[in-house]
């Protein structure tokens, strides 16, 4: 019986309260017909650094950024916006891209709290904070979301780079960087990747093709194709450790232009539980929507 003090509406509204909290507290496993179909713009949890990503990310970077450099700025902002208005948040950048001085404009109007922005440092500059707080003034945001050790390719590179790690560290305890991670170009630099307890966020290049991804040469543009076993080997052991794991070239650095190929190579990334994301460098809203639904197909066929 409903205690004489509540109402029945009242009783039901704070029973369908109670409900709603227990769905949403952490560690709560909703109903698969809650939990709905996943999508490309779903918002996804990066590892365990408990950021929000979307599933799908804008790369700019394609051919060093030179392909959305062509664009222009004023296509390229739309392009983003448009990106944005389907749902894609994260967007991937770094100061090798010709677009690298573009993002603060392409990002002007939108809600910075719900972008995410991943960026990268190049080499081993000297001061390694300016370097970061560059990054922050070219974006003109208080903080990158993420950033990234760019292109490392030498096998035992995390006792060569502990300088820079050091310096990345403290950007993230000044708050300037909210988690920090690498992006490898051969396997023994991936490998070492792994091993670093460092490491919170991977960015890795995989393809069912073996199109430019890791080899056990220390190379960075390798054509040929590759075995990818070794690959998903270290991405098994990235999902172990609790790492954020975003996948590149997963249009084969643009060599794919067949319509099978990026259906192959989009339904093998979704079909891998380790990914939490995957990023693809854009220059059309067609290119938007095509990849978009690829992996929603791809998603809801997968379950």
């Amino acid at each position: 019986m409903i205690p004489h003090r509540f109402s029945r509406r009242q009783f039901l509204e704070r029973s369908a309260a109670a409900a709603s909290a227990l769905w949403l507290a952490p560690g709560a496993t909703l109903p698969a017909h809650a939990a709905g179909p996943r999508t490309a713009t779903d918002q996804v949890t990066l590892g365990r650094t408990g950021l929000k990503l979307s599933r799908l990310g804008f790369g700019t970077g394609s051919n060093s950024g030179n392909v959305q450099r062509a664009l222009g700025p004023e296509a390229f902002n739309r392009l983003i916006h448009y990106a944005y208005d389907q749902g894609i948040t994260y967007i991937d950048c770094s100061q090798t891209y010709q677009t690298f001085d573009w993002v603060a404009g392409a990002i002007k109007g939108l809600p910075r709290e719900k972008l995410f922005l991943q960026s990268k440092i190049p080499g081993q500059p000297g001061k390694v904070l300016e370097a970061i707080d560059h990054h922050r003034q070219v974006y003109d945001t208080d903080y990158i979301d993420s950033l990234l050790i760019h292109c490392m390719i030498k096998d035992g590179w995390t006792d060569e780079w502990k300088r820079i790690r050091d310096g990345f560290d403290e950007a993230k305890e000044k708050k300037w960087i909210r988690a920090k991670g690498v992006s490898c170009h051969s396997l023994p630099a991936l490998r070492g990747a792994v091993v670093s307890d460092w490491t919170e966020v991977h960015l890795v290049r995989v393809n069912p093709q073996g199109a430019h991804i890791d080899g056990v040469e220390q190379e960075v543009w390798n054509t040929s194709g590759h075995d990818v076993a070794p690959v998903l080997t270290e991405l098994r052991t990235m999902r172990a450790k609790g790492r954020g794991v975003i996948g590149m070239k997963i249009i084969g650095n643009g060599d794919f232009t067949q319509p099978e190929d990026r259906e192959k190579s989009i339904r093998f990334a979704m079909s891998r539980p380790e990914l939490d994301a995957v990023v693809i460098g854009f220059k059309s809203t067609a290119e938007i929507d095509e990849a978009i639904q690829r992996m929603n197909r791809a998603l809801a066929e997968a379950g």
